[in-house]
């Protein structure tokens, strides 16, 4: 098979691999259907997002699954996939190929929903995922139409010295220098604080006061860079959610999905 028939088949592969849940208000409607009323059904107008996770199981993990009730409950189509090497997808799992998985996610969500605009949405390491592949649209001259970072870090650099569990290791000889070669070695970067500066976007960061795993002077140093960078100053928001909800739990907050659907609304007014 040559390159362009392995790209075609991994393609087909994240396709069916994809999990699209409709609006509640159209979940009747859905009973029983096949995939082609489901790529129909992306054009009826209600907003899509496609949920990227974060490095931790998989697609059907309980908090994201609470999530995409949510926003479904909320009026959105949520089409959500497993990475390669994560879920029901094979391959090995690198950044450049979760990057990839994304863009095609992304774009054959575009080719399907007409006039139907798509958010990326990113969780944790999805964050680095999501910024990733909307840089390259940037480049590409197809800005995403909107961007959520859900609990975002600026690098995996930082991302990694802070994560609780390697924090004890911190002080060990060479343990830096270790982690940082493994990272170099595994070219594991994704730069969300580079990326946000050659986004135009409407970016919206979400962060929990309260988040151990990545801490919220994290998020708020990524929207820092990403506000100054910006030209167009009202594309980009941050909301800090209060004490409760930790890394995984902004999907209980009662002010999750109004703050989205408000942030949206506006930017696509």
């Amino acid at each position: 098979m040559d390159a362009r028939g392995c790209v075609a088949a991994w393609g087909d592969t994240v396709a069916r691999n994809l999990r699209h849940t409709v609006p509640s208000c159209r979940g009747e409607d859905a009973k029983g259907k096949d995939r082609s009323w489901y790529e129909a059904a992306l054009r009826d107008g209600n907003p899509i997002i496609v949920y990227l996770h974060g490095s931790a199981e998989n697609r059907a993990a309980p908090h994201r699954i609470k999530l995409v009730k949510v926003l479904s409950d909320g009026g959105f189509h949520v089409l959500s996939v497993d990475y390669r090497g994560f879920g029901d997808s094979t391959g090995k799992p690198t950044e450049e190929g979760l990057t990839a998985d994304a863009l095609f996610v992304y774009e054959w969500t575009k080719a399907r929903s007409g006039t139907t605009p798509v958010c990326l949405w990113g969780h944790s390491l999805g964050t680095g995922v999501a910024t990733n592949a909307a840089r390259v649209l940037e480049e590409r001259g197809s800005p995403a139409d909107a961007i959520i970072l859900e609990a975002p870090f600026t690098n995996i650099w930082v991302a990694s010295i802070n994560y609780p569990l390697l924090k004890i290791y911190r002080k060990l000889p060479g343990f830096l220098r270790t982690l940082m070669d493994a990272l170099r070695k595994d070219k594991i970067v994704f730069p969300n604080d580079e990326n946000v500066k050659f986004l135009s976007s409407p970016l919206l960061i979400l962060h929990g006061e309260d988040d151990r795993t990545v801490p919220l002077e994290i998020g708020k140093q990524l929207y820092e860079i990403a506000h100054s960078a910006y030209r167009k100053k009202e594309r980009v928001k941050m909301v800090v959610f209060p004490p409760g909800f930790h890394h995984n739990l902004l999907c209980e907050s009662p002010t999750l999905l109004k703050t989205v659907r408000d942030f949206l609304s506006e930017q696509w007014a």
